[in-house]
């Protein structure tokens, strides 16, 4: 007899078995930053945009000429709306030392942006307004060039208007098997 088809998609694959497998990659762990814009662009006494961040670990180099990354956000997120209209933004790229951070922007129903940033210390980019972590390993301030429908997520492809590398010390922090970790 053939085996039961696997729950899932028509494909044969399963969410869990994707999830699985696609756990075995190392990623790369970043701040995705960017600045609502005001509210009244046109009052200079209404109160400015909010800063937001989002913690990714699917984000690329997509391209040396231009330069070009990637990052992949869940459609309908407060990041993915957000990108939709203010085309500016940066990336952080994170240390070991700052799993805490990586972990503070990946909570679910989490507290005011704000306030999470509130303790940080950052410097905001002089192409994007967006928050640049002190401390990270690398910061690019970029300009979405794309967006693209993949599935339930929105590839947002952008161009590098600036990127910085801090004289900073330790290792990247990496996602591998559903955790935070560091090179050994």
């Amino acid at each position: 007899p053939s085996p039961a088809p696997v729950a899932g998609h028509a494909e044969g694959v399963s969410n869990d078995e994707f999830r699985a497998a696609m756990a075995r990659l190392a990623a790369g762990v970043v701040l995705v930053t960017a600045q609502e814009p005001p509210l009244d662009p046109d009052d200079p006494t209404a109160p400015g945009g909010e800063d937001v961040g989002m913690t990714a670990t699917a984000f690329l180099s997509v391209s040396l000429d231009p330069p070009l990354v990637l990052v992949s956000l869940r459609t309908g997120s407060r990041m993915d709306d957000l990108l939709d209209e203010q085309p500016c933004w940066a990336v952080s790229v994170l240390t070991e030392g700052q799993r805490h951070i990586a972990g503070r922007f990946a909570m679910k129903g989490r507290i005011s942006d704000r306030l999470l940033f509130a303790d940080l210390p950052y410097v905001r980019g002089e192409v994007s307004g967006a928050p640049l972590l002190d401390g990270a390993l690398a910061t690019l301030e970029c300009r979405t060039e794309q967006r693209v429908t993949a599935g339930d997520h929105t590839l947002v492809i952008g161009r590098v208007l600036s990127a910085r590398v801090p004289s900073t010390e330790g290792g990247p922090l990496l996602y591998f098997r559903g955790r935070y970790r560091q090179l050994d």
